[in-house]
C-alpha cells in the first residue's frame, strides 16, 4: 500500500467487507492497540487532505490481527 492514500482508494478497500462490522485504527507495533475512528474532516486549500481523527483506545490487538499485520515479532 502506498505512503499515502486517497479517499477513494480507501472507499475501495473498505466495500470489500461487511458495512456492519466495527471499524478500528490498529496504531503502533511496538503497543498493538485498536483505537476508536472519530471524526472525519476536510481540510481544503493548495494542502487539502482528509483526516480522521482517533477517538480512545478499544483494546490490545488480538494476535490473529498482529500477525496480518506482520506485527507479531515486534
Amino acid at each position: 500500500m502506498p505512503h499515502k492514500i486517497t479517499v477513494g482508494q480507501l472507499v475501495r478497500q473498505l466495500q470489500a467487507f461487511d458495512p456492519e462490522l466495527p471499524t478500528y485504527f490498529a496504531i503502533n507495533p511496538d503497543w498493538p492497540y485498536a483505537h476508536r475512528i472519530g471524526r472525519i474532516v476536510e481540510v481544503t486549500g493548495s494542502n487539502g487532505a482528509v483526516y480522521i481523527a482517533e477517538d480512545g483506545q478499544e483494546d490490545v490487538l488480538p494476535p490473529a490481527v498482529r500477525t496480518e499485520l506482520d506485527w507479531s515479532g515486534v
